[in-house]
């Protein structure tokens, strides 16, 4: 059986974001078609798009309003059809973004719910429950949504008198599916023979150590948690053990699709729990194929510490039998070269040589590994966007700026010196949905392929090693005797991977002159904030 996902390469396309080929500012889904040879000639396994279903969009389709189907703003199921057919025909893998943790208030079980009585089977489908305190005024715990305020919500009843409340761990407008009725389960099935049926290659699982809360729902210790932190961290509304039976059993479909084609469809899941060892509980053989290990994305930049972020995962998650899935930037986190710009020291200007470092560190580990659009054009976070251009439901909800996600969110820049940069294919003084600066045209897709020195280059220079060398992709690693503040490590059969998390040249731990660097790098020396490959006869 072909076991394609092991190391693949994945390209998460925000489908809003990537290409407008209407022209009314929004990417849609003839616009990732179009924008398919792009990611053949960067040399991508694979395409994860974001939702795309109907929704009202309040978080972005991520608020899913009917699960077969695809919002008029992004086209249409035969150009979903043509969309999969042109990616195949092109080798090119397709993951769909699943949403099984909550749904739209639009959604047509929740507006049966909301007119239907106490204790209904219309309401057994999402977390209802009556108030505490007089006259059910307060909320039935303490819990508090992630993207800010109560995770409860009270409802008018049908007959106008204050009623239930309902549970959101997100929004108001995004109710949590009450996992516990058989119901939910029987539905997803469904869904997920609907997309399977029609060609995809899997799905991307948002909050997949979400779905199952506390059977009675008490209140949290520390109820602020979730919303502090942006993560999900309340042990009674996350990771219980009965969500492990939702990944066996979808497990046994896409085994059954398997059986079919001897092809298998991956399940990838955004799984944030404390530790590798609770990590790789999802990726058992019977479970999950693979989940994101953010752990790489959050290490600080040091080399003892990605050292030990490297080491737990190979140990708690490759012992599984999966493979360890790295990200360095996805949707949700600001961009890898502003991130690490922030964390060096003022005025170093180390966020682009920290990011290119970090890519090929990425590319050189064993497993799979993950590439926000964007990453490979260097793209930096839009961080003075106006407040009233932005549509993150978390400063909607709270106010607060801090670590909002549009900044990585702006449409890319495809061409010319001015937004919106080839973009959108709109009549002139057509605007993307978010506004782009007009330093972007200094990262724009044309720009970056014309010069060998780019991000792009750089990213396809990695992805071409890595198809191409035995000592990539699956595999082990052994780790390199290195001076202080560099990271060496041999793949195979003598490619090595030395990254200098320094500042000053270092001397490398070879002395070939590198198959790829990061950076000027001459042989037998490797500068501050600079990867390197090297072939080595150890």
């Amino acid at each position: 059986m072909h076991r394609w996902w092991r190391d693949a390469v994945i390209y998460q396309v925000y489908v809003r974001s990537f290409l407008d080929s209407t022209g009314d500012g929004i990417g849609d889904l003839a616009g990732v078609k179009a924008g398919l040879p792009y990611l053949k000639k960067l040399g991508v396994d694979g395409i994860w798009l974001s939702p795309f279903y109907p929704s009202p969009q309040h978080d972005h389709g991520y608020d899913v309003a009917a699960y077969c189907d695809v919002d008029p703003t992004f086209g249409d199921l035969a150009e979903f059809d043509q969309l999969t057919a042109a990616a195949r025909r092109l080798g090119i893998r397709v993951l769909l973004d699943i949403v099984p943790n909550h749904c739209s208030s639009e959604h047509p079980w929740f507006k049966a719910a909301l007119t239907a009585e106490r204790g209904s089977a219309a309401r057994a489908r999402f977390h209802f429950a009556d108030g505490r305190g007089p006259d059910g005024a307060e909320p039935p715990n303490n819990w508090h949504a992630m993207f800010g305020g109560p995770a409860w919500t009270r409802i008018t009843e049908p007959d106008g008198r204050p009623g239930q409340w309902y549970l959101h761990m997100f929004t108001p407008e995004q109710p949590d599916w009450n996992w516990r009725n058989p119901e939910i389960g029987t539905e997803f099935d469904r869904v997920l023979r609907f997309w399977l049926d029609r060609g995809v290659d899997g799905f991307r699982i948002d909050v997949a150590a979400g779905l199952y809360k506390h059977p009675e729902l008490p209140d949290s210790p520390d109820p602020e948690a979730d919303a502090r932190t942006r993560d999900s961290v309340n042990p009674l509304a996350w990771n219980q053990p009965e969500v492990h039976d939702v990944w066996r059993r979808w497990r046994a479909i896409c085994e059954e699709y398997a059986a079919r084609d001897g092809c298998e469809r991956l399940l990838v899941g955004e799984v944030s729990v404390p530790t590798a060892r609770e990590h790789a509980r999802y990726v058992r053989p019977d479970e999950l194929h693979q989940a994101f290990f953010f752990d790489l994305l959050s290490a600080p930049w040091e080399a003892d510490a990605f050292r030990k972020v490297i080491t737990d995962a190979m140990q708690d998650i490759a012992g599984t039998g999966s493979t360890v899935t790295w990200v360095l930037n996805n949707h949700d986190q600001v961009r890898t070269v502003t991130r690490y710009g922030e964390a060096a020291p003022e005025g170093s200007g180390l966020g682009p040589a920290r990011a290119r470092a970090a890519a090929l560190l990425m590319l050189a580990l064993p497993g799979a590994a993950y590439i926000y659009q964007g990453e490979e054009l260097g793209l930096p976070e839009v961080v003075d966007l106006p407040d009233d251009v932005l549509t993150d439901p978390i400063f909607r909800r709270t106010g607060n700026r801090a670590r909002i996600r549009d900044g990585c969110r702006v449409p890319l820049p495809w061409s010319g010196q001015a937004s919106p940069f080839g973009f959108t294919s709109g009549a002139e003084g057509t605007k993307p949905w978010l506004p782009q600066p007009e330093y972007f045209a200094e990262y724009a897709t044309d720009r970056a392929l014309a010069d060998t020195r780019s991000f792009w280059h750089l990213y396809r220079d990695g992805l071409q090693l890595r198809s191409s060398l035995d000592q990539l992709g699956e595999g082990s690693l052994s780790w390199l005797d290195t001076p202080p503040g560099v990271l060496g490590f041999v793949r195979g059969d003598g490619l090595v991977c030395a990254v200098n998390f320094g500042t000053a040249p270092t001397p490398a731990p070879v002395s070939d002159t590198p198959l790829l660097s990061s950076g000027p790098c001459p042989a037998g020396v490797l500068p501050g904030s600079t990867a390197a490959w090297w072939i080595n006869n150890l």
